[in-house]
């Protein structure tokens, strides 16, 4: 047996008591093998329900290594798993769907369902972009807002596909705000309502964050010296009891520039102000650089400077099936309480 395989079958093993916890709770998406962490960097193995997806970043797998992970996978979760393999250490990768190294049968490539604490996901192995279009490690914090959130207004910004979204719909939210830029984005998400009928209808917003957090903050939207602004949909200022922010690392649009390492304030303060008094904030930041207790003084001290001080501050961690052998994982969650 290679090193390999090896590595996959220990962390196997000691995902056993998670995985029948989760099989419990209505979930068949978990990573099965976090290579960073178990032995073989660059290399994950995500069980997507029906789906075996297996994607590596630093070089491509050969295709006997590729298949005997496989195999293994199925054999130890006893499940006939669609194997579809993304190799996203070339540069084109993005583009380059030419599959060298294994053709994924049609069955794996077709629109699929997964489960996440009860709720139907859409899952597809390909799509015009790159990541999943469910973010794994983001399942700790779908389920808190699940548990959370009855009766309350909820505002999910950078909203991707609208998993937690939906998980607020599931918890008995009377108001869910889905906000995001790309309306390929939104549109998975109105997919995964479809999938989930008996849950109330959720709301979308397709629009740029900062223009629509400042709104909503009532805050004015600034405009570069003889630079024309592009459109934006117009938005009353409002409060909401529960928000939701969960940025990507780096993004430029007309509006401004997300940059969770050199400018995470100019994220988080329009989202402070746009949560209710007594109401809850829960913030993410998964730049691995960035130390959890500095990221956690800087907001806290942000949100001071702003005259709503934190009365409490939780730390969500992802769960098992993201170990860090340091304690400290690349996403880090805090739930803010005002």
């Amino acid at each position: 047996m290679s090193s390999l395989d090896q590595a996959l079958r220990a962390a196997l093993h000691n995902r056993q008591a998670l995985l029948e916890e989760l099989h419990g709770q209505g979930s068949d998406c978990y990573r099965l093998f976090h290579g960073s962490q178990e032995g073989a960097g660059g290399l994950t193995l995500d069980r997507y329900g029906p789906q075996l997806l297996v994607q590596s970043f630093h070089r491509p797998l050969e295709r006997e290594q590729l298949l005997s992970l496989a195999e293994q996978c199925r054999e130890w979760l006893e499940q006939p798993l669609l194997l579809v393999y993304n190799d996203r250490s070339g540069g084109n990768s993005r583009i380059d769907r030419s599959d060298p190294v294994y053709r994924a049968e049609e069955a794996a490539l077709a629109d699929l369902v997964g489960h996440e604490w009860g709720l139907k996901y859409r899952v597809r192995g390909r799509h015009p972009g790159q990541d999943p279009l469910l973010f794994l490690d983001l399942r700790n914090a779908r389920g808190w807002v699940k548990a959370h959130c009855a009766g309350q207004s909820v505002l999910n910004l950078f909203a991707y596909t609208c998993g937690v979204g939906l998980a607020a719909a599931a918890g008995g939210a009377r108001e869910v705000v889905n906000l995001d830029f790309a309306e390929g984005n939104l549109a998975v998400g109105r997919e995964n309502g479809a999938l989930n009928p008996e849950l109330p209808a959720m709301q979308f917003v397709q629009s740029d964050y900062f223009p629509a957090i400042r709104q909503l903050a009532g805050l004015p939207i600034a405009q570069r010296r003889g630079q024309k602004l592009p459109n934006y949909p117009r938005l009353a200022p409002r409060q909401f009891d529960l928000v939701f922010l969960d940025p990507p690392a780096w993004a430029k649009s007309a509006f401004g520039t997300v940059d969770l390492l050199r400018d995470y304030q100019s994220l988080l303060k329009p989202a402070i102000l746009a949560t209710a008094d007594d109401g809850v904030l829960v913030c993410c930041n998964n730049l691995a650089k960035v130390a959890l207790a500095d990221w956690r003084e800087q907001v806290l001290r942000c949100a001071s400077k702003l005259g709503r001080p934190v009365r409490d501050c939780q730390v969500l961690s992802p769960a098992a099936d993201f170990p860090s052998q340091d304690g400290q994982p690349p996403l880090k969650t805090l739930i803010l309480r005002f």
